[in-house]
Order: C-alpha cells, then sequence, then structure tokens
C-alpha cells in the first residue's frame, strides 16, 4: 500500500472510530441516566402495586383513556430482561476488548 493510500486509510480509520466512540459516550450516558428508572420498574412490578394496579385494570376500575402499558404482563418483564442482556453484552464486550488489548 502506497504512503499517502495507507495515511488516508488510516485517517478515515480514525474518523469513524472517533464517531463511534462519541455515539457509545452519549448512548451510555442516556443508559445511566435510566437506570434509576429501571430500577423502579423492577421495584413497582416486584412489588404489590403492580398487582393491585394490574387487578383493578382487569376489574375495568381505571379510567379507559389510561395509557396502561406498564401493566401488561409482558411490558415490564421483556424491559427487565433486556436490561440484563444489554449489561452481560457490555461485560462481554469489555473484557473480550481488554483480552485482546
Amino acid at each position: 500500500m502506497e504512503q499517502t493510500e495507507r495515511i488516508r486509510a488510516m485517517e478515515e480509520l480514525l474518523d469513524r472510530s472517533r464517531a463511534a466512540l462519541d455515539r457509545l459516550n452519549d448512548a451510555l450516558d442516556g443508559y445511566t441516566a435510566a437506570r434509576e428508572g429501571i430500577r423502579r420498574l423492577e421495584a413497582y412490578y416486584t412489588g404489590e402495586d403492580w398487582r393491585r394496579d394490574f387487578e383493578d385494570d382487569e376489574e375495568g376500575r381505571l379510567p379507559a383513556d389510561l395509557k396502561r402499558g406498564v401493566l401488561s404482563e409482558d411490558g415490564i418483564y421483556d424491559l427487565l430482561e433486556d436490561d440484563r442482556a444489554l449489561l452481560v453484552r457490555l461485560l462481554e464486550t469489555a473484557a473480550d476488548t481488554l483480552r485482546r488489548g
């Protein structure tokens, strides 16, 4: 590979890598901010309030126009499973990256 061609290729790698790192940092900032909400959703879902809210919804005691995605049997559960899968992926990616150097 000619010197100028190599430098151009490396410059493109640098630009793409910098952009990817910046996007990942921004995404991690958003995820970190969302962690408290995820913890609160888990506490709600595993506590008495969710069961009571779910039962009241089933009995028609809640307003018909109330958004109720949190009362679906899969909504919060799927979010929590996706969160755990993401954490595992982050750990595996970090470990693999550190092993390879």
